[in-house]
């Protein structure tokens, strides 16, 4: 049996130990509190004042100001224009769904709209601003200002949007913007984050597109402080970004109005090129269409009736349009011959109104022939067979390089969509493309502008403008970047060519617009000191049967549309010192010395003048319906809002 102080004293020994025990335990634990207190109050103190920061305070992104377009004179064509919009961001707005049809019933959004909003909050980033209402008048955005408890995340704004007053005249030269879309962004490496907008607007096509990263700019930031409602209580700083950079065209906007206006609804397109510099006066396509249309993203209706339209309103006919040059290629031929030493412009052919080729009647347009005819004649009266006969001495190798140093088959670098480089066909080129090997039936062919040649109207005007100088010009369409002026090609070097067969070409497309039997004579200019030197041509799109020509070749009048020939004229004036170079395609129009001819001298007359000219200017017999047409266009172009008016 134990004795009482001996108990009492191993209790207190057991106690003391499990007391020490407890309090190490309590004094470890402090120690790790401690420690952990001043790991989060003094080492971590910055990331956590970082966090409690970012929960305050947002960083959001400014889109630029886009850089603006202007004509050779200072005429604004794209511009940018305030615009009030409403925006969201998710992440703030916590039933985004709710909050949404919210700010629909407010503000009037269909069911459509409601939905692209939908789709773009979703596909967006939480924290992204997303525009979900664009261009809203003044008193939605009140009501949105009056409502914002119930719209959290909502946010009424006023922004920047494109708007292109001329509307049409310049759509297929400086394009147009709008959304950025998928597939925008799978053609970028590593797209900014500015793109990652949703309706963030980027160039789609011409200028807009070409020079998309120099207009864009680039983007700034704002820092607000938010409450714990995310709703926006002040702004604490801006960084404002970079604006786009502003360009200035070559062309000119009261011609390009009036050729547009002149080539009327026809499917047709002309160029206008000045002779010293290579600048681009006019580049116009017919139908045309309004770019404002897809600034926001274009209709299934609209853009239905564009795609479905047959003369092709959307193609950019002057740059990406191919045709058969017909004989507007007829210089060229000629030229190689020339340079070659193979004519002389005394020698002649005899013309019966056909040519017999490897057992293969080659016809003339002119069913009996022209008879004896020298270089200027057969350029004046566009005789075939003696360009049948030239093309069978010189050979298709000589005529396609003469082609290319004209600037046929070249793809020059002009800031639009798709700009076709065409083709001058060789006897390499047919064996790698079909595998068959040429034949002298393809070389008379190409002598005449048919067959595989095809050319656009930008090549054939530049083609023109070299004939007229004898030097390489080269088209130009930027005429300057933020002021500084871009490279002027006024000093581009001669071709090469004798001067003496220039001479001779020269003389022979002036005698086509002046001499009474010239196939354009009906189409000159009687002005001295601006008369035009030209080239009439008309392409084949069908082939025409022997059966047909001996019981008459179907007039253009009495096919289909797009069974006609197509309508084309080339021309330089004044002949004596060139200023600018013309070219007028009119699709499946007809005759060119009908129906292009005309338009070209209008255009030419109108680019010397500076504006109308007189009526002394055209034949006695042509002044009254050019006095109806010249008024009919002016009251078309006032209505319109053409002459630098403001077209929206």
């Amino acid at each position: 049996m134990r004795r009482p102080g001996r108990d009492t004293a191993e209790g207190v020994r057991r106690f003391t130990r499990r007391g020490l025990f407890l309090g190490g335990l309590q004094l470890g634990f402090m120690g790790l509190l401690g420690a952990r207190m001043h790991f989060l109050q003094v080492d971590q103190a910055d990331q956590f004042r970082l966090l409690a920061e970012e929960n305050r305070i947002n960083i959001r992104l400014l889109p630029p100001e886009r850089g603006e377009i202007f004509d050779r004179n200072g005429r604004p064509i794209a511009v940018n224009e305030p615009s009030y919009r409403i925006t969201m961001i998710r992440e703030e707005a916590g039933d985004a769904d709710a909050v949404l049809n919210r700010l629909a019933h407010l503000i009037g959004m269909n069911a459509e709209q409601v939905e692209a909003a939908r789709r773009d909050l979703q596909e967006a980033r939480p924290d992204v601003q997303v525009t979900v209402a664009d261009r809203v008048a003044w008193d939605a955005i009140a009501r949105v200002s009056v409502n914002t408890p119930a719209l959290p995340g909502v946010v009424p704004e006023v922004g920047l949007s494109r708007r292109y007053p001329m509307r049409g005249d310049f759509a297929h030269v400086v394009g147009y913007v709008g959304p950025v879309s998928d597939y925008d962004l799978s053609r970028i490496k590593a797209p900014a984050p500015l793109l990652l907008i949703p309706r963030f607007q980027i160039g789609k096509v011409g200028v807009e597109a070409k020079y998309e990263d120099a207009l864009r700019g680039e983007a700034g930031t704002k820092r607000v402080e938010v409450n714990a409602n995310n709703r926006v209580m002040r702004e604490l700083d801006r960084r404002e970004g970079t604006p786009g950079t502003n360009l200035q065209l070559t062309v000119d906007h009261a011609l390009q109005s009036y050729v547009q206006a002149r080539l009327g609804e026809q499917s047709a397109s002309a160029v206008v090129i000045d002779c010293q510099t290579g600048d681009l006066l006019a580049v116009a396509s017919t139908p045309s269409y309004d770019p404002n249309l897809f600034v926001r993203g274009i209709s299934v209706a609209d853009y239905k009736a564009l795609t479905e339209d047959k003369y092709r309103p959307l193609a950019s006919k002057s740059v990406q349009g191919l045709y058969p040059p017909g004989s507007t290629f007829k210089m060229v031929t000629a030229l190689a011959a020339l340079e070659e030493g193979l004519i002389t412009s005394q020698d002649t052919v005899y013309c019966p109104g056909f040519l017999k080729v490897s057992g293969r009647k080659f016809h003339c347009w002119k069913t009996w022939g022209h008879g004896n005819v020298t270089l200027e004649a057969a350029l004046r009266e566009s005789c075939d067979v003696y360009f049948y006969d030239l093309a069978l001495k010189v050979g298709i190798e000589k005529i396609s390089a003469m082609g290319h140093r004209l600037g046929l088959g070249e793809d020059f670098n002009v800031p639009m969509s798709a700009v076709a480089e065409g083709r001058v066909p060789t006897k390499d080129w047919k064996r790698q493309r079909f595998g068959k090997d040429w034949v002298l039936g393809d070389t008379v062919n190409a002598s005449i502008g048919q067959g595989y040649v095809l050319t656009s109207p930008l090549q054939l005007a530049v083609m023109s403008a070299r004939i007229a100088t004898g030097r390489s010009i080269t088209p130009r369409l930027i005429k300057s970047i933020d002021g500084v002026e871009h490279p002027v090609a006024s000093d581009a070097p001669t071709m090469g060519l004798n001067e003496n067969h220039l001479r001779q070409i020269r003389q022979g497309m002036f005698a086509v617009s002046n001499n009474r039997h010239g196939t354009a004579y009906s189409s000159r200019i009687l002005t001295e000191g601006m008369r035009m030197a030209g080239k009439t041509g008309t392409s084949q799109v069908r082939n025409i049967s022997a059966a047909e020509r001996r019981e008459g070749v179907t007039q253009n009048a009495d096919l289909p549309w797009e069974r006609r020939d197509h309508a084309l004229f080339v021309n330089f004036a004044p002949h004596d010192a060139p200023r600018i170079a013309v070219s007028v395609v009119v699709e499946h129009g007809g005759g060119g010395s009908a129906v292009a001819a005309p338009i070209a001298r209008d255009i030419t007359l109108q680019a010397l003048h500076g504006g109308t000219p007189p009526l002394s200017a055209y034949p006695a017999s042509d002044r009254s319906r050019i006095k109806a047409l010249q008024e009919r266009l002016e009251r078309e172009q006032r209505e319109t809002g053409a002459n630098g008016q403001d077209r929206a």
